[in-house]
């Protein structure tokens, strides 16, 4: 057996103990989920309504919220967690909201959470909120007729580094260690994970960062792993290439070819790597983008929406 095939029979494994572990409000959930993944169409369209509940209370006293987008229609709708990039020091669950919106307009159920900023705590607690997220996510999308038998992840520049380390390290015990009181049995495995210029090597993206004197992102990252060595333990270039245990779900990789803040050739070098690992990683290069080029209206902007679409829907017809 292949490790991209004992992977995602893991991914697959923890989808079906999450079910087990959901609260009665969500039966029907699980029976949806029995009956299959939710049929997908990324040319559909769909009326979205936004709101939003209160996810958890961080160390720092902060209420991190959950913001939904719900397309309106007969459902239940695939589910996508998005995480929030930011350097790990700013930014919320608004940072993606055109993506957000244009993904959940062809009618999946996406839902946007803050994450822990680097000035309230250090690595890992942004990573130990991804992982709460995601389990809470699984017990509660049926709300929102969300199904998450296949659930999905989006996440944005560190949001990405935090969406790796989600989908590589779903139970390590650091990144699992808040308490989901109501639904213990649930995991925080996911299907696949779709992501905009995610910083995939940490250390070379310091070290890029000291070449071009940038301080912002110097200090992000000095206030962000501390003590420092973690800098070399939640980088998943460097897990990869220690061999550790991971899980590989598939992977979409857009990065900006213009990006001076995440080289390309870092993000090529993690998707041979991870390809290498015996995962699947299709990486696009955008031309003439920077490091947030979906931040601006274009023609680059539309094709990574249409590319995080069609990945999504290949995901859901496995």
């Amino acid at each position: 057996m292949s490790q991209d095939t004992s992977a995602r029979r893991d991914v697959l494994k923890g989808m079906v103990a999450g079910a087990t572990g959901l609260a009665a409000g969500t039966l029907g959930q699980g029976a949806a989920q029995a009956a299959g993944t939710p049929a997908y169409n990324p040319g559909a369209r769909f009326e979205v309504t936004v709101s939003e509940v209160e996810l958890r209370r961080n160390t720092a006293g902060r209420m991190l919220m959950a913001r939904i987008y719900q397309p309106q229609g007969a459902g239940p709708f695939p589910t996508v967690l998005d995480l929030h990039g930011g350097a790990w020091s700013r930014k919320d669950r608004l940072a993606e909201e055109p993506m957000d919106r244009a993904l959940a307009a062809c009618g999946l159920l996406v839902v946007a959470v803050d994450l822990t900023l680097a000035g309230e705590a250090p690595y890992p607690a942004c990573i130990q909120d991804a992982n709460y997220a995601a389990r809470w996510l699984k017990a509660n999308a049926a709300r929102w007729n969300g199904d998450v038998s296949r659930l999905g992840v989006y996440g944005s520049s560190s949001g990405g580094h935090v969406a790796e380390l989600l989908a590589m390290k779903p139970r390590d015990p650091r990144y699992a260690s808040i308490p989901l009181a109501a639904s213990p049995d649930i995991d925080a495995t996911v299907a696949y994970v779709a992501m905009r210029s995610p910083v995939s090597n940490t250390f070379a993206r310091y070290q890029n960062a000291e070449r071009r004197r940038s301080e912002a992102l110097i200090n992000a990252s000095k206030v962000f792993f501390s003590p420092w060595e973690t800098i070399h333990e939640g980088n998943p270039q460097e897990i990869l290439e220690r061999g550790e245990k991971v899980i590989l779900p598939p992977l979409l990789i857009m990065q900006g070819a213009l990006d001076d803040n995440v080289l390309p050739e870092m993000q090529e070098k993690f998707a041979n790597t991870y390809r290498a690992a015996g995962g699947e990683c299709d990486y696009r290069l955008f031309e003439n983008s920077v490091h947030e080029w979906v931040a601006e209206p274009g023609p680059q902007t539309d094709k990574a929406r249409e590319t995080a679409k069609e990945f999504i829907a290949r995901q859901l017809k496995v």
